[in-house]
């Protein structure tokens, strides 16, 4: 497997797997459209990062990091193909967006979730994430019932 950054032949891949889980498990929102179907606008030009988990020439997951206000960085649509669930693959990403994060200039990394999603919630919390108030109340999210931070030791 190797993690490489956002490149635009698997653009339709990063809205194919988010579409996947948003539509198993909730409402696909504005929100989510405009951010899978215009990721360059969205996130990439706004100095967010997409990073794509490859394993034979396959898309096997992804993961966003969408600039916000404040130098505040959100951790966002991640996602893992079925077919390769339970291969650790979610855990790569988020490391690998984790060490991006340390390299960035943004000084918070911020996630929004959902209680439902015990396995994703488990990963971050194992990942040094911490459910802390939302500094600023609304959520771009009606699913989102869940902020964490990333407080590393």
């Amino acid at each position: 497997m190797q993690i490489i950054s956002y490149v635009d032949n698997y653009k339709n891949d990063f809205a194919r797997l988010n579409l996947e889980w948003l539509e198993k498990y909730f409402v696909v929102e504005d929100i989510d459209k405009k951010v899978l179907f215009d990721p360059q606008g969205y996130i990439l030009s706004k100095g967010g990062q997409i990073f794509f988990a490859i394993i034979d020439e396959k898309v096997a997951g992804t993961v966003a990091l969408i600039a916000r206000e404040k130098k505040r960085l959100e951790l966002s649509k991640m996602a893992v193909s079925p077919d390769f669930q339970g291969q650790n693959i979610g855990r790569k990403l988020l490391n690998h967006a984790i060490e991006w994060f340390h390299l960035s200039p943004f000084e918070t990394l911020f996630l929004e979730s959902n209680s439902k999603l015990k396995p994703a919630l488990n990963l971050y919390e194992s990942s040094g994430f911490f459910h802390v108030a939302k500094p600023d109340g609304n959520s771009d999210y009606k699913r989102a019932d869940v902020y964490m931070e990333y407080q590393p030791n």
